[in-house]
């Protein structure tokens, strides 16, 4: 009797089989994977959403150099730019992405370590802010071309003035994040510290530190953000390699192709980069419990 029981749901396969469906042992090994894409699907739809914009401008600036509403020696079709990247990537495209990255990380590193630590300064002493933030905040005002003739009569032509650039504008953003970071800290946190007995250090590392930290690294992600538009304000000074002097070259021969494809470039490496920030940052962030907006 128990042998019959045990054969009935190898019939019961069986019939399924001829019936066409699969036997009742391989479903769950495809309802796992289904489950995971049924998942997955609502976060690659709202990523996806972002395209629909660049991709609608990309159709109609095709569409106007197509029928003639534009000039195209001076707005080439979007369609054209592949030609012209690949022709660039004949004469050592690759050695100006590499020179323009290389600038930006050296003169975003030294300018965001001196911002950190000065803004860290004037975020925790009355003191020090007295004595620094006025004159840094003077400085700031400045304009980022208004740097740029001090800086060639004092450094040259050479790489120094376009990293002291790149330098100085990533500088003020992390400024401003550190400083308003540690300032908008709860006075309540501080005040429960000190009355568990936390020292000085003690309170920076484990509550004004965590608690300023978000806004630390939005400082960072936008000082990043002005790296790259500094490094081409830097660039097109006097530079022989680099996305910059692209659009300095494309500019000088007349061929708008470059120039847009140097453009392109530029925002494919900026958002490339601000990406890799935003992805760090979530993970060292994810602690928090903030509003993501209504759905």
């Amino acid at each position: 009797m128990a042998t019959g029981m045990s054969a009935l749901p190898r019939i019961a396969d069986a019939a399924s089989l001829r019936a066409g469906a699969a036997p009742s042992s391989a479903q769950p090994s495809s309802g796992p994977a289904a489950a995971r894409l049924r998942a997955a699907w609502p976060a690659l739809a709202s990523r996806a959403t972002g395209l629909w914009l660049p991709l609608a401008l990309l159709a109609l600036a095709e569409f106007a150099a197509r029928a003639g509403w534009v000039v195209p020696h001076l707005f080439p079709p979007p369609s054209s730019l592949w030609a012209t990247a690949a022709e660039l990537l004949d004469h050592g495209l690759a050695g100006h992405v590499g020179a323009s990255t290389a600038r930006v990380a050296a003169g975003f590193a030294t300018g965001a370590v001196l911002a950190l630590a000065l803004g860290a300064a004037v975020g925790l002493s009355p003191r020090i802010e007295r004595l620094l933030d006025p004159t840094l905040q003077a400085l700031r005002a400045i304009p980022s071309l208004a740097w740029v003739p001090l800086l060639l009569l004092w450094l040259g032509i050479d790489e120094a003035p376009k990293l002291t650039l790149i330098a100085i504008g990533a500088f003020f953003p992390v400024y401003m994040g550190v400083v308003s970071g540690f300032r908008d800290v709860d006075r309540k946190l501080v005040e429960v510290a000190r009355m568990a007995g936390l020292g000085p250090l003690a309170l920076v590392r484990r509550v004004l530190l965590p608690a300023a930290l978000p806004s630390v690294w939005t400082g960072l992600r936008n000082g990043l953000g002005l790296a790259w538009m500094f490094m081409v304000a830097a660039e097109l000074i006097a530079a022989s390699r680099g996305v910059g002097y692209l659009l300095t070259d494309g500019r000088e021969t007349g061929r708008a192709d470059i120039v847009l494809t140097a453009i392109v470039l530029l925002a494919l490496l900026g958002q490339a980069s601000d990406g890799a920030m935003r992805w760090a940052g979530q993970r060292l962030l994810r602690w928090r419990d903030t509003y993501t907006g209504a759905a």
